[in-house]
């Protein structure tokens, strides 16, 4: 019962959407749809369940925002086309989840800027450090990929974030990275490039207002904790 046609109505997922809504569906149904199609022997549902198994053969949606282009063409059954729309989907999710923010937000609460950057950094494989650039009402004006890869203290250029912060006429600025590992606890790392940042933004009047690590689902401000 290779294929979605030979499987019972009840079972298919479009006609489950059309007759219940999609809130009915499974995960691997949710991801059928999209698929739409599978590949020889190994129908759209097997297809998607299949994407969807974790290292420990779990199913989470989770997976997917773990697979580069390379590893869905590597995948038999998804090409070119079906890598991008896989691609395009979890980018939307990121982007719908911050968009919930408006323009009128004022970021100076760890909670909320934690919230801003949680579904775009938690799932990342690397380090990448953000900065938000904030007027006085601590708004955002812009925020900017400043490096990825390893993040240490001798990698987070003070110069770098001041230049682009007197370019937007920024008055605070914020720090956030996140920790691959899903453990949010600051390194020394983390603690000595801080303390650098916060110096050398003193010396000219740009205030940093916190360093936020975002880890899996949960984040540590290093205000909060008395480290900056």
């Amino acid at each position: 019962m290779n294929k979605i046609k030979n499987l019972p109505k009840e079972e298919r997922p479009y006609e489950k959407c059309f007759k219940y809504g999609v809130e009915s569906v499974t995960d691997i149904e949710l991801l059928a749809v999209i698929l739409r199609t599978g590949t020889k022997g190994c129908n759209v549902k097997e297809l998607a369940k299949k994407m969807l198994q974790n290292e420990e053969g779990n199913i989470s949606v989770l997976s997917l925002t773990h697979l580069s282009y390379e590893q869905l063409m590597n995948m038999n059954g998804i090409g070119k086309v079906k890598a991008v729309q896989i691609l395009c989907v979890v980018e939307l999710v990121k982007r719908i989840a911050r968009t919930s923010f408006s323009n009128q937000t004022r970021y100076n609460c760890s909670e909320i800027i934690a919230d801003f950057y949680m579904e775009k950094l938690r799932h990342l494989e690397q380090e990448h450090l953000y900065v938000m650039f904030l007027d006085t009402k601590c708004k955002l004006i812009k925020d900017k990929l400043i490096s990825s890869g390893t993040i240490n203290q001798s990698l987070i250029s003070p110069r770098e974030i001041f230049i682009e912060a007197l370019k937007c006429n920024c008055v605070n600025i914020v720090l956030i990275h996140n920790h691959p590992s899903g453990d949010p606890e600051p390194s020394q790392d983390d603690i000595k490039s801080t303390v650098r940042v916060k110096k050398a933004g003193a010396m000219i009047g740009i205030r940093l207002l916190d360093h936020i690590i975002i880890g899996d689902n949960a984040y540590c401000s290093l205000k909060e904790c008395a480290q900056l």
